[in-house]
């Protein structure tokens, strides 16, 4: 399988880590990453897994991103329009998106306790490749 990583750099510290467990359990299940993307927020995330699911080189996609509650409702807004666009993507192309965004309604210490999320989604991403070829 040929997986593309798109990684926001909003709350960098965390998805900075989100990123090398994504990687390193994309080697360990010996899925080739072609590429890894940074966009500026989780907002932008779609946009960029679009494009790359549009490449003949590119089988699937893992989105990673932690989504942080600040003073309003702008972290459930974010996500949960993320997450559609995210399962929309991967309707509209036949290929598996993987889902390492993390929130809303979470601390930075419960985005920091909640990274292995980014390896569930590489496995995710591999497990759908895997079944769709059966398909």
């Amino acid at each position: 399988m040929r997986l593309a990583i798109v990684a926001s750099q909003f709350n960098r510290e965390v998805v900075d880590a989100m990123v090398e467990r994504a990687l390193a359990r994309a080697k360990e299940l010996d899925v080739r990453v072609t590429t890894v993307v940074r966009v500026p927020g989780t907002f932008e995330v779609p946009l960029a897994v679009q494009r790359l699911l549009e490449r003949s080189d590119v089988d699937g996609a893992v989105a990673l991103g932690a989504v942080i509650t600040g003073e309003t409702k702008h972290d459930e807004v974010i996500m949960q329009a993320a997450a559609h666009a995210l399962i929309d993507l991967g309707l509209r192309t036949g290929k598996p998106v993987g889902l390492g965004i993390t929130g809303p309604g979470m601390t930075y210490k419960q985005a920091k306790a909640r990274i292995d999320a980014a390896s569930r989604a590489v496995d995710a991403a591999k497990a759908m490749h895997d079944l769709l070829r059966g398909l």
